[in-house]
């Protein structure tokens, strides 16, 4: 377990966004990424029909449909026990391996710190 308050201020901020994402749009997930210049991309769960992605995924996509090169970290706010494999291949795609995945619960604590494999 990770304390969240002992978070650097960046960290806090994509768990915050995540956070935030999840509940404005009532999904059971939402995550934030950080690239290399410091932007951040934030998305919810995508469930249609004939597409489905994760949070992460589609925080991920957006940030490489914005030109992002890298990866700094990631946060998902999620009900679930750890971090997908496919979600952290995603992170590690963009970011390399070691890229920081923070997983927090809607309370906004940090559970787990992973790094993206």
């Amino acid at each position: 377990m990770t304390e969240s308050a002992a978070l650097d201020p960046e960290d806090r901020k994509i768990v915050t966004l995540a956070r935030s994402a999840r509940a404005r749009n009532g999904v059971p997930e939402g995550a934030a990424v950080r690239d290399e210049t410091g932007r951040t991309y934030v998305a919810g769960t995508v469930a249609l029909d004939s597409l489905r992605l994760s949070a992460l995924r589609t925080a991920v996509a957006m940030a490489v449909a914005s030109g992002a090169e890298s990866l700094e970290a990631a946060a998902v706010v999620s009900g679930a026990e750890g971090v997908s494999s496919e979600d952290l291949a995603a992170v590690r795609d963009l970011g390399g391996a070691g890229t920081p995945v923070f997983l927090a619960g809607a309370d906004g604590e940090v559970r787990e710190r992973v790094a993206a494999t």
